[in-house]
């Protein structure tokens, strides 16, 4: 469970995030997180946040968006804000690291998605950009379903089409990390 202050790198995409408010701190109606990419440091795909809104400012360095079909180079006091539903990607555009704030609202559970991805990464278990390898990328679509989808097709045909591989890949020794958390004992 994220905490404000924690720390976590993912080593394949160089991404760093310093979570400053959790969905905890805010009653589930904000995450803000400093990020910081190397300079080689991306998101590892184009993807569509379909009921959150993004917000990065960027503080050092440069940084290039993908926004739809648009392209942002955004230096330091640039502000650019991905509405719920724009396919997106971005990465560092320059030779230093790149800093920025960035607030994601509401939070849902993006703290675990990202908490997810950079576990995934430093087992070894994605793609050389970041992605999650076959089964892990079937599990991490379906659990964080509310939070990331592809651009295309649209998000309930992704879920359509993966569902009879979700039971298959539910089955496999990686499903442990997308079971729900074991019931508390009651105390008597």
């Amino acid at each position: 469970m994220a905490y404000s202050g924690q720390t976590i790198t993912n080593p394949v995409s160089g991404e760093t995030l310093t979570f400053r408010q959790t969905a905890a701190d805010t009653d589930g109606e904000l995450l803000a997180f400093d990020l910081e990419l190397t300079p080689d440091g991306h998101v590892p795909g184009v993807h569509v946040h379909g009921k959150q809104e993004e917000r990065f400012e960027v503080v050092e360095g440069r940084m290039k968006f993908k926004l739809g079909l648009k392209t942002i180079i955004a230096e330091a006091g640039d502000v650019v804000v991905v509405p719920a539903g724009k396919a997106h990607k971005f990465e560092n555009a320059g030779d230093e690291v790149a800093k920025a704030r960035v607030e994601v609202r509401p939070a849902l559970r993006m703290e675990d998605l990202l908490e997810t991805t950079v576990q995934l990464a430093k087992e070894g278990r994605t793609n050389a950009k970041g992605m999650p390898r076959p089964v892990d990328f079937i599990l991490f679509t379906r659990e964080f379903r509310a939070e990331v989808q592809g651009p295309f097709p649209p998000a309930w045909m992704q879920q359509a089409l993966i569902a009879p591989l979700a039971s298959i890949a539910r089955r496999s020794r990686h499903a442990d990390r997308y079971a729900p958390p074991a019931a508390e004992p009651a105390v008597a």
